[in-house]
């Protein structure tokens, strides 16, 4: 964790993040997506492959690589939420947070008392930070609960009231969903859209970071919309859409385009 900066930090200048997703249970995939460059690179616990002892081995791969490790926590679950943060992740997005009641648990999950109930015993993260992890969590952990569901835009001044959240996380796929739309991002649909702009129209008057699952030709768009936390590559896509690409160009063959991470 040493000298670099922090998310928060990053967000608190106003600066934007542009990470990367990990589906594979692999330390190697996890240190080389982080020295590609990335400002974060979030570990997937909800979907794909990965177990929490594979989190425990690919968090100091991420931080080898020069990177920022987060966490998506499989739900809104203090136990897992906590086991997380004590595997040394920089902070956790928290899937389907619908409504103010379910944001403050995930914040009180987050945080050690008084601001929450997270139980103390980093015993992995503590050995990883240049001062003490209580101190350290205080200023660096970061809350980020996901707004994927009509509900949840509905109630999204109240959500982003409660104090702790450091930024929300779209996901289009589930909100799209809920909008009849169909999984995907459905940027053709105003429907859409306007949910995407009226959320981080929220986060700007709350000043808490817009964040959203992207791709990077989605990147400049989701930017424009306000958004400052986005997510434009995965490990398992990127494969794949680079083995499709030498084979089609080997073949002689038109390569194909990366596909969404979902």
């Amino acid at each position: 964790m040493g000298d670099m900066q922090g998310l928060r930090d990053i967000w608190n200048d106003g600066g934007t993040t542009l990470g990367a997703w990990l589906f594979l249970p692999s330390p190697v995939a996890a240190e080389a997506t982080a020295r590609a460059g990335f400002d974060y690179v979030c570990i997937d616990t909800q979907h794909g492959a990965i177990e929490y002892s594979d989190v425990v081995s690919m968090v100091p791969a991420i931080e080898l690589g020069g990177g920022r490790p987060i966490a998506r926590a499989p739900w809104n679950e203090p136990g897992i939420i906590g086991k997380l943060l004590d595997a040394g992740v920089h902070g956790v997005i928290i899937p389907m947070v619908n409504t103010a009641a379910e944001a403050e648990a995930a914040v009180r999950a987050c945080r050690y008392a008084p601001e929450g109930h997270r139980s103390s015993g980093p015993i992995l993260a503590q050995m990883r930070t240049d001062r003490p992890y209580f101190e350290w969590a205080r200023d660096n952990v970061a809350c980020i609960p996901m707004i994927e569901t009509v509900e949840a835009v509905g109630n999204i001044d109240e959500i982003l009231a409660v104090p702790g959240i450091d930024a929300i996380y779209v996901g289009p796929s589930d909100l799209s969903i809920t909008l009849g739309l169909g999984p995907g991002n459905h940027d053709e649909s105003s429907a859409f859209t306007d949910a995407l702009d009226t959320i981080s129209a929220a986060c700007a008057r709350a000043g808490v970071v817009a964040g959203i699952h992207a791709t990077g030709a989605l990147a400049a768009n989701r930017l424009d919309r306000g958004y400052r936390m986005a997510t434009i590559a995965g490990d398992l896509q990127a494969m794949q859409a680079g083995l499709a690409s030498e084979l089609a160009q080997a073949r002689g063959e038109q390569s194909g385009s990366a596909s969404s991470m979902y």
